[in-house]
C-alpha cells in the first residue's frame, strides 16, 4: 500500500473549513428574496388584470422589465449567482446563454416578421379575390 493518502480523507465530517467562494445565505436572505418575488410577480398581475395602461405595448413592457428584474432577484438571493462565484464561470455562461437567447428570439421575430414578404407572390392576391366572391 502506498503512504500517499488523500488530504480528503484525512478530514472529519465536522470539518467545516472549507470554502468555495460563493455566499451562503441565511434565514433572513432567502426571506429578502422571496418577499421581493412575491412582488414583483404581483405587480405584473395587478398590471394586466386592472387594465392600469391603455396601451398593450406598454403593459408588456413594463411586464417584460420586472419579470427581468425578478430574474435577477433569483439569481442573487436563491441561486447565489455574483461574478466571484465559481471563478467567474457562472457569469460567463449566463452571457452566452443570454447572447444565445437573443440570436433566437431576434431570428424568430425576422423570420415572421418577414414571413408575409416571402409567400408565393400569387396566392395573397387570389386569397382576396376569392373571399369577396364568397357570400
Amino acid at each position: 500500500m502506498s503512504t500517499h493518502t488523500d488530504a480528503h480523507v484525512q478530514h472529519g465530517h465536522d470539518d467545516h473549513g472549507h470554502d468555495d467562494g460563493a455566499s451562503h445565505s441565511t434565514f433572513k436572505g432567502y426571506m429578502t428574496g422571496f418577499v421581493l418575488a412575491v412582488i414583483l410577480t404581483a405587480i405584473p398581475f395587478w398590471v394586466v388584470m386592472g387594465h392600469v395602461f391603455a396601451s398593450t405595448s406598454t403593459t408588456a413592457f413594463v411586464v417584460l422589465g420586472l419579470a427581468a428584474v425578478q430574474i435577477v432577484v433569483h439569481m442573487i438571493y436563491f441561486l447565489h449567482m455574483n461574478a466571484r462565484s465559481e471563478g467567474g464561470w457562472n457569469m460567463l455562461a449566463l452571457i452566452f446563454t443570454l447572447v444565445l437567447v437573443v440570436i433566437t428570439l431576434t431570428g424568430s421575430i425576422w423570420v415572421m416578421y418577414h414571413l408575409n414578404d416571402n409567400m408565393m407572390p400569387g396566392m395573397m392576391h387570389d386569397d382576396a379575390a376569392s373571399m369577396k366572391d364568397m357570400p
